[in-house]
């Protein structure tokens, strides 16, 4: 059974950082692509950023380019999200997920490109 477990949410104020954490289990991390999403209240879950199994590939949504890195350690099978210069509109539950299947990479931007999702860790950014 494959778990995801998503950690190092919290409360920071504007132009500060967090560096989100997704543990893995139950799955061979190293073959996994992996990606992570977010949900503001009242709003569909969007694509943040994506990483292919051996790290040399990056994807990230424009409203986060520059200021977020994704990243993995698969002795480790965690992928990191470290985000910078946060803003107020940076506020959402943070998903990550796995993607099993080695879909194409144009499927990664996508919630339909992954199997497997952690249960997601709260980011508030104060104005």
């Amino acid at each position: 059974q494959v778990q995801l477990v998503e950690s190092g949410g919290g409360l920071v104020q504007a132009g500060g950082s967090l560096r989100l954490s997704c543990a893995t289990s139950g799955a061979t991390f190293s073959t996994c692509n992996m990606g992570w999403f977010r949900q503001a209240p009242g709003k569909d879950r969007e694509f943040v950023a994506a990483i292919s199994r051996s790290g040399r590939n990056t994807y990230y949504a424009d409203s986060v380019k520059g200021r977020f890195t994704i990243s993995r350690d698969n002795a480790k099978s965690t992928v990191y999200l470290q985000m910078n210069s946060l803003k107020a509109e940076d506020t959402a539950v943070y998903y990550c997920a796995a993607d099993l299947k080695i879909r194409a990479p144009a499927r990664a931007y996508q919630t339909g490109g992954y199997d497997y999702w952690g249960q997601g860790t709260q980011v508030t950014v104060s104005s």
